[in-house]
């Protein structure tokens, strides 16, 4: 039987102008709404209608700006569900499968961009443009090794190791995170003592990943892949990063148990959440579902308040987390640690609503780039990178009764598959470590 909203509804001419360009046919309903909210803050402006149905018709077109009002909290709410204006109509004009505004940056010609955090936002879907995925740069690996075995980093690496804290150190987001500096690096309070040696947010000692051999030298300055003719004359072997078909895969524990089956990400967003959606949904990952018969009173707690969890995406190169649950999310990524000058093992603390990155690919890249003239076991030390541990409701640290994340209630451990497997092929073309090993060392 027909309802009798749908009798008495009614779709305005503007509305259905507007939506004469919108692309895809999901969500027909949401993107109607969507344009019609639109539509009555745009008619409280002068020449607003024109200027985006112009912007709509001739993308190729130089257009104006079009804005509306920014919200206390930056976000607008359409049919009880609140998102960001310029992802909104830019999902429901030129990209349907946009996730995040982590995938969007504005245009030079935009005067209201999101990020300007001006009183009046931007919402026309040509004032900004798609991030792409940058081009990584083969890792040089030279074919026959000049390394000397006395300048090897495995002993920095074992100090580092044996000079961590007990208990991993703690940060939150955003206040143990300063913005980065407009000269490019970023810094951190409190990450004086025990951070990454020559991270993008130390400022101490030269890094034990310097860059000696003119091949790397060169190819990082230039910013271009040098010549085939030039490789093989220093006598190095290339190896390209691939992408994977799975960006990551993800277990889930309670305490020190694994529980229930990896989950492999085809799509670059995901969820992982505490419900029970039984389908096969290639974006979601629900803890829900999942048994234990070893599970405390404790464990069963801490599952109930996992809610909406944690919205992981890989855009662009770079993987980024939101919380969405009510409770913070706890992560440990030496990725992150690193970019910010903070110890290897620190802990950092996200509140709900906030979002990380959490992992860079090109800050990634350059570490491995360095450290192939560093040997083995440099190379292999950053397979501890790759790994990503995630808490949900309990923390862990230095700040917590719990010292380990294995005595956090509900956490899950990320593997990204690309950067694993980039690793695989540099030290397989590497050959074996050149520290001798024996039954009794």
């Amino acid at each position: 039987m027909t309802s009798m909203s749908s009798l008495f509804s009614f779709t305005s001419p503007a509305v259905k102008r507007l939506l004469g360009w919108k692309q895809g046919d999901e969500e027909e309903k949401w993107a109607e709404k969507a344009v019609d909210a639109l539509v009555k803050k745009l008619k409280k402006k002068k020449g607003a209608m024109e200027d985006l149905e112009k912007a709509l018709s001739c993308p190729g077109q130089p257009s104006k700006c079009v804005t509306i009002p920014r919200s206390l909290d930056g976000r607008l709410q359409v049919s009880h569900r609140k998102g960001l204006p310029h992802v909104i109509y830019c999902r429901v004009w030129r990209w349907p499968d946009l996730q995040s505004h982590h995938e969007l940056k504005p245009l030079e010609v935009c005067e209201y961009p999101f990020g300007s955090k001006q009183k009046e936002v931007c919402i026309n879907p040509y004032h900004y443009k798609r991030v792409e995925s940058p081009v990584l740069p083969p890792v040089l690996v030279p074919r026959h090794s000049e390394f000397n075995p006395q300048h090897s980093l495995l002993v920095q690496f074992r100090n580092l190791t044996h000079n961590e804290p007990h208990m991993p150190l703690n940060a939150t987001f955003p206040e143990s995170f300063q913005q980065p500096h407009s000269g490019g690096g970023s810094s951190s309070t409190g990450a004086s003592s025990g951070t990454y040696p020559n991270s993008p947010a130390s400022s101490g000692p030269s890094s034990p990943f310097q860059l000696p051999g003119k091949i790397i030298q060169m190819h990082l300055t230039q910013g271009k892949i040098p010549s085939w003719e030039v490789l093989l004359s220093c006598n190095v072997q290339p190896v390209e990063y691939e992408e994977p078909s799975h960006w990551c895969s993800i277990v889930y524990y309670e305490l020190n148990n694994r529980v229930g089956e990896a989950y492999h990400a085809s799509s670059t967003s995901v969820l992982v959440d505490g419900f029970t959606d039984p389908s096969n949904n290639k974006n979601r990952f629900c803890l829900g579902l999942l048994s234990n018969v070893n599970r405390n009173s404790t464990i069963e707690n801490t599952r109930r308040h996992i809610g909406k969890g944690v919205h992981l995406y890989y855009v662009g190169g770079e993987v980024y987390a939101e919380c969405l649950s009510d409770t913070s999310i706890f992560v440990q990524s030496r990725n992150c640690n690193y970019h910010h000058g903070f110890h290897p093992t620190t802990v950092c603390k996200i509140p709900s609503g906030c979002s990380l990155k959490i992992f860079n690919n090109q800050e990634f890249a350059q570490l491995l780039a360095q450290s192939v003239n560093h040997g083995f076991e440099a190379v292999y030390e950053l397979t501890k990178m790759c790994t990503i541990r995630m808490s949900f409701v309990k923390g862990w640290g230095a700040e917590y009764h719990r010292q380990d994340v294995t005595s956090t209630p509900c956490w899950i451990e990320v593997h990204l598959h690309g950067p694993l497997q980039w690793l695989d092929k540099v030290l397989t073309q590497m050959g074996s470590p050149l520290n001798p090993i024996s039954s009794v060392s």
